[in-house]
């Protein structure tokens, strides 16, 4: 069977060259007889793909000395709790940005370890927008500031960084990060769950100050303290080995094609071409403000919710998958990440304008 174009959110469609590099060795990497997966993590075979698998991703994203790199478990709602756990420094509040699903998940968690501060929310307009920053209301006194750039769910992006002066800015990017080029050093704190540009599910990638590390209380247990996770190389347990050898074949597969700039590049036209596929037609919409759209996460509704059923029949009939909309937003999500490729977009709109033309 041909593979398929595959819309979805995450764990999300991977490079063609990255399965087939993963295929071809994964019986024996590089004549050493084994699997990575099969490999000690303490091995000097493993040890070189972790550090091959960091240098790139330090490369690729013009990560500063002075950040520690941390491929953990427990995806980004792990770092929900981490977040607080370890950065709050003898302080009692955090900021939050609330700009949907996620961002409401990691307030819910954070409010079991300190008070937390709605910097600004977009509840009341249904998440369809990102505050811009003068509508942020920070707290002097708050340790750090937290927002996710991207919510999966709703297609919502900040088109700016929140400016956060001297505190620390703390990122989820999971659905947003190697999609463009960022100035690292402009976050305390970068995370990231891996089932979405980086690799499969199970790694999430985690990116800090050096300056924000030792500060969790006697309390928080070793494995979720960032020192302790720093101190071992992200192997004070096993890691997720296999996960971890994904990623760094996908970031050698970034650096190959041109790396964050092209991914911008590419990603910023497969994302322009289908908003103006939606826009122009009167049979589709998409709720997001148009200054707030996400170039990774499209969703989309049709005008008559009851062919639904009949849009998402014939777009797998062909070959185009996973654009059911989340339960909780209904309509279709196109989950357009660095690996799907721009003919895939250009058969989920040949598809769009045909099923308009025979239903509308």
């Amino acid at each position: 069977m041909a593979r398929v174009y595959n819309f979805s959110p995450g764990p999300a469609t991977m490079p063609n060259e990255v399965l087939v590099q993963a295929r071809e060795e994964l019986l024996d990497w590089h004549g050493s007889g084994m699997s990575v997966m099969e490999m000690s993590h303490r091995g000097k075979a493993f040890m070189s793909i972790a550090e091959q698998a960091e240098a790139d991703l330090r490369d690729i994203m013009a990560i500063p000395d002075n950040y520690k790199v941390l491929f953990l478990q427990g995806g980004a709602s792990m770092q929900f709790a981490m977040a607080p756990l370890n950065l709050l420094r003898g302080k009692v509040c955090a900021d939050y940005i609330n700009t949907g699903s996620w961002s409401k998940k990691a307030i819910m968690e954070a409010k079991r370890h300190c008070h937390v501060n709605i910097a600004a929310t977009t509840e009341e307009s249904k998440f369809t927008e990102a505050p811009a920053q003068a509508q942020l209301t920070l707290d002097p006194n708050a340790a750090y500031v937290h927002y996710t750039p991207n919510e999966t769910i709703g297609g919502v992006e900040f088109a700016y960084v929140p400016q956060t002066g001297e505190i620390p800015l703390v990122a989820d990017m999971s659905s947003t990060i190697l999609s463009r080029p960022i100035d690292v050093g402009r976050y305390g704190v970068i995370y990231a769950g891996a089932q979405k540009n980086i690799g499969p599910a199970g790694l999430t990638v985690v990116i800090i100050r050096d300056d924000l590390i030792g500060h969790a209380g006697e309390n928080v247990p070793a494995i979720l303290n960032y020192k302790t996770q720093a101190e071992n190389d992200s192997m004070y347990n096993t890691p997720s080995t296999y996960a971890w050898y994904m990623a760094g074949l996908v970031f050698q597969w970034i650096k190959r094609n041109g790396g964050l700039t092209a991914m911008a590049e590419i990603n910023q036209r497969k994302a322009r071409k289908l908003y103006t596929a939606i826009d122009d037609s009167t049979f589709y919409s998409n709720p997001v403000a148009p200054e707030s759209r996400s170039w990774m996460n499209v969703p989309f509704t049709l005008a008559n919710a009851e062919l639904d059923a009949a849009f998402l029949a014939q777009a797998s009939e062909q070959g185009l998958v996973t654009l059911k909309g989340h339960r909780s937003v209904g309509g279709m999500r196109a989950s357009i990440y660095n690996a799907m490729p721009e003919e895939g977009v250009d058969a989920l709109i040949a598809l769009m304008v045909a099923f308009e033309k025979h239903n509308a």
